[in-house]
């Protein structure tokens, strides 16, 4: 990687850590995920900083436990402090009821609350200023995610030498979506504000450059590849696409443990002589779990052979679970599980194990490792990956992934996986039952495709992907991702 003397800053909406209150104060713990593993050693190296809401208001002993915790980091944790008002409005309100809908293609599901827009500027505006007052004019600033897409434009009012880039973790919407929003041109221009932009994928990538050339003016776009410029007046922006993954190593060496095989076996013992299909989840309406749940009762219809042959474990992590719209969902989801139990359950075998509620790491582990097919079909992603954790926890490669066409992971995992709309009951069914009368040959020949390209291109190479792009002057010299766009293929071959 180049320039490592540089200081690397994070933002993100929430710091990399969990601060929960209890009985006798508050207590802090770090965060898990890929973008704090892989994070975390790069900040250390370099003596970085990761800004973000502590996810509590801060007071003197929230102060004080994050001061202890930049000694345990490493790096340090600089708190952005948010009223509960401000929460609401910016990232209930603006953030997850208008970008997320929108951005995954949902627009009905949107509010356009004014007072969003307003808040979320707001918002945006205090990131900047604590950036402002933390950060030298020699650190490069990295900035994550939907909830911060402004903060860009506010540091340049103060310092317009900034060097600045910025992630996209959730897809980039169509022109014909994106016009929906009644502040897209204010957030397009923000966005070119930045040095760098990523996205997930090319499709993504192109959506963005789509809307640019038809709502900013004299728009210049140039280059070609995983790195292309855009020039929008005397500013030259890189724009790439960076496909986000796991820490593959890490996945497969606890795997291996005797800890997940024993759980594992356990889970197996359970549900005996039988196939695992296993879908998991956060609760949320984009993850199409309603439609998987229709498409296996389908397949139970229309495969009466399966039926006391394969069971589908689907884990719900609680999320968001205080809004309404989550709350409708979840009765929704238990109330079909009750309907495909009550229909089709005989002596010894029961079609859905439904289980709501959140997995330790080795707990998951030792699901990924059970089950003979993974299901995941979201209606739309910026990656999904679950698609990536299950194909590393594949150690003999003999499991099937069963992968929607609208997960960002699709890219990439689409010559191994089977590949389903997950709107068309008929084809998931038809796949589930294609999956599960699958040759242990093909198996494995799929699946050991799938593991290679994720052991290949990591969340290591991820980040050095973006720095790497960040920090280099010609794009000449950089290298060319392969990226197949299966969509496009869809439809070039019609």
């Amino acid at each position: 990687m180049t320039n490592p003397q540089k200081r690397l800053v994070i933002v993100s909406n929430r710091l990399p850590v969990v601060i929960e209150k209890t009985d006798t104060g508050w207590n802090v713990k770090e965060g898990s995920g890929g973008l704090v593993t892989a994070l975390a050693p790069v900040l250390r190296n370099r003596g970085g900083v990761w800004i973000g809401w502590p996810g509590a208001v801060i007071d003197s002993d929230v102060a004080s436990l994050l001061e202890n915790a930049n000694k345990n980091t490493g790096y340090q944790l600089k708190p952005v402090n948010l009223s509960q008002y401000e929460i609401d409005k910016y990232y209930h309100g603006f953030a997850n009821e208008i970008l997320w809908p929108l951005f995954h293609d949902l627009q009905s599901r949107c509010n356009f609350d004014p007072e969003y827009w307003q808040v979320y500027q707001k918002v945006n505006q205090k990131f900047a200023e604590v950036i402002r007052n933390e950060t030298g004019s020699d650190d490069y600033i990295w900035v994550h995610d939907y909830q911060l897409m402004t903060v860009a434009a506010e540091l340049r009012r103060h310092i317009p030498g900034i060097k600045i880039g910025f992630f996209l973790h959730i897809p980039f919407p169509s022109l014909d979506i994106f016009l929906k929003l009644p502040w897209r041109h204010e957030l397009l221009s923000a966005m070119l504000s930045y040095d760098l932009l990523g996205f997930q994928t090319m499709r993504d990538r192109r959506n963005f450059v789509q809307c640019v050339r038809t709502l900013i003016k004299d728009i210049v776009v140039r280059g070609k590849g995983q790195i292309i410029s855009v020039q929008s007046r005397d500013r030259h922006i890189k724009v790439g696409h960076f496909p986000i993954s796991i820490d593959y190593n890490h996945f497969v060496e606890k795997t291996a443990t005797r800890e997940v095989s024993d759980c594992a076996w356990f889970i197996h013992e359970n549900i005996s002589e039988r196939q695992i299909l296993l879908g998991i989840d956060r609760l949320d309406y984009t993850k199409g779990i309603v439609e998987r749940l229709r498409a296996f009762e389908k397949t139970l219809i229309k495969y009466p052979e399966l039926r006391g042959k394969a069971s589908l474990i689907q884990i719900v992590v609680p999320s968001r679970t205080r809004i309404e719209e989550y709350k409708f969902l979840r009765s929704e989801i238990e109330e079909i599980v009750g309907n495909i139990n009550g229909r089709f359950t005989k002596y010894g075998w029961v079609p859905v194990h439904y289980i709501f509620g959140s997995l330790d790491f080795y707990e998951l582990l030792a699901y990924y490792k059970s089950a003979e097919i993974a299901v995941v079909t979201p209606l739309k992603d910026g990656m999904n990956l679950v698609a990536k954790e299950y194909c590393a926890c594949s150690l003999d490669e003999n499991g099937v992934l069963i992968l929607s066409e609208f997960a960002g992971a699709s890219a990439q995992l689409c010559r191994g996986a089977i590949m389903v709309n997950p709107y068309d009951v008929d084809n998931v069914a038809d796949s589930i039952y294609k999956a599960f009368k699958m040759s242990d040959d093909e198996k494995k020949r799929r699946m050991k495709k799938m593991r290679q390209g994720i052991k290949k291109q990591d969340i290591f190479w991820w980040v050095d992907s973006f720095l790497q792009t960040a920090f280099t002057e010609n794009l000449q010299n950089f290298p060319v991702l392969e990226h197949y766009d299966y969509i496009s293929q869809i439809e070039l071959s019609r």
